[in-house]
Formats: structure tokens, sequence, C-alpha cells
């Protein structure tokens, strides 16, 4: 069962093409389909949220959108542009599952690192530094190793990575595992201000409460795309009081 895409956002901005459009998508490890003919579209300045247990293909969709894996079938576009495309790295942000990170540097340089993949340089470099450490938390970490982090910091310190070149689009994958509550709390404060300033975000997660700050979510299962809309429109369609309901309802079930 497939809700409709939200028609609630504003005119201007359907007005656009979508910021991330796919069509089509299939994937397959060997004889196992792990994306099934999955279609989407995420509009430009909207935070859309992935939803289903692990295992669901959530992981591999995103892989797909970033262009770090490609598609057996059906065809990936990210700002208009036909993914995987090496000149889109520094349009968009992406935190991974998991921590890619150099553990025997300190955070500083870590950061130097990477910002010097998004060309960012001097004075307007260290400045994005200091202000991304800020967010999460970490400013008086800065010049530790990455070996002395506790997993939670390093979850926060790929964060900050993310948000160096102020991306257009933000890609997030269980951003919040192994956070404590009060950051986890911070973290969605400022993906909300970042989301109001225009920024797109595209998150993963399998946390519900997580789910009801999204503009929209996505409900996958099995490779399967089983409902689209925002978290009103969801549980409404299925007569459901939570989104865990919802999730249930249209073809979520239980976790095998």
């Amino acid at each position: 069962m497939n809700v409709p895409l939200s028609s609630t956002s504003s005119a201007a901005v359907h007005a656009q093409d979508p910021l991330v459009d796919l069509v089509g998508i299939v994937r397959r490890f060997g004889d196992r389909t792990v994306l099934d003919d999955i279609s989407l579209r995420v509009e430009r300045g909207e935070l859309f949220g992935l939803l289903g247990p692990s295992g669901s293909g959530k992981t591999t969709l995103i892989k797909l959108i970033t262009g770090i894996d490609k598609a057996d079938k059906g065809s990936v576009r990210m700002l208009g542009e036909l993914m995987p495309k090496l000149s889109m790295l520094q349009r968009f942000g992406y935190m991974a599952q998991s921590d890619a990170l150099y553990n025997e540097l300190t955070a500083r340089e870590n950061l130097i690192f990477f910002a010097s993949l998004y060309g960012l340089k001097g004075p307007h470099r260290n400045k994005r530094i200091q202000e991304a450490m800020n967010i999460v938390n970490l400013l008086d970490h800065l010049n530790k190793p990455v070996s002395a982090y506790s997993g939670g910091m390093k979850r926060r310190l790929s964060l900050a990575i993310s948000l160096l070149h102020e991306p257009e689009l933000l890609v997030l994958d269980e951003p919040t595992v192994g956070i404590d509550p009060v950051l986890r709390q911070s973290i969605w404060k400022e993906l909300g201000a970042m989301r109001a300033k225009g920024t797109t975000i595209i998150l993963t997660t399998h946390v519900m409460d997580e789910a009801e700050k999204c503009d929209r979510l996505g409900l996958i299962r099995d490779g399967k795309l089983t409902a689209v809309g925002t978290p009103d429109e969801l549980k409404q369609s299925s007569g459901s009081a939570t989104i865990e309901e919802a999730f249930i309802a249209l073809g979520g079930g239980a976790e095998k």
C-alpha cells in the first residue's frame, strides 16, 4: 500500500525539480534482491526520514543516493545530476552508519583532511571546524587523538565532518545511535535549524520519536517502500494512533 506524497508542502517547493529523484531502483546481491522497484522523490528543503528495521534496505538505499553504490536497475538523480558522479561530493554531506575516521590522527587533523576534500581552505576552513565541533559539543576535544574517543564521541565527530562544508543536502545513516539523550535532543534542534535555513536532510532511523520529527517518511520493509507521507498522513491512512502502529499496519510487520 502506497500512501500518496504529501500535498502539504508549499507550491513554491513543488514547482521545482526534486532534490533527489529515484526511479524504479532495484539492487541485488547475488540472488538476493535488497531493494525492489523503489521510486521516491525528496523535495528541496524537507527533512525526509527512512523508517525501517535493521536489514530492511535503508543503508543500501542511502549508498545509492550518495553514489557509493550503483543500482542494478533504475536511476538516481541528485540536484538533477545522474548518480554516481564524483563532482557531486562537494554538494552533499554524508554520515555513514560506521564511522570512517583515522584513529591515529587527532579530531582536528581528521577535520582538516575532510575539509580538503570539500575544497575548504584557510580561515574559512578553520571557522567551519570550530562551528561544526561546537554543534556536536566536542570543541574541548579538538586536539585529542580519535583513538581516545568513546564510541559516542566518534559518532559526533562523524556528524561534524558531514556538516563542515554546509552542504545543500545532508544524508545521515542512523546519526544518533550511541549518543546520549541530551545530546540527541541538541542534534535534532540543530537539524531543525538547518532545515529551516533550506538544507535538505535525508536520514535513516528505527526510532519512532525521531520519525515523528520528520516532514515526511518513507516506510521500508524487506527492500520495498510500503508507504510515503507525513507522519500525520501515515497515521490517518492506517487508522493508527502512533507511527509505530502505522508502520506495522502499512506493511512494516514485525522484524524477522
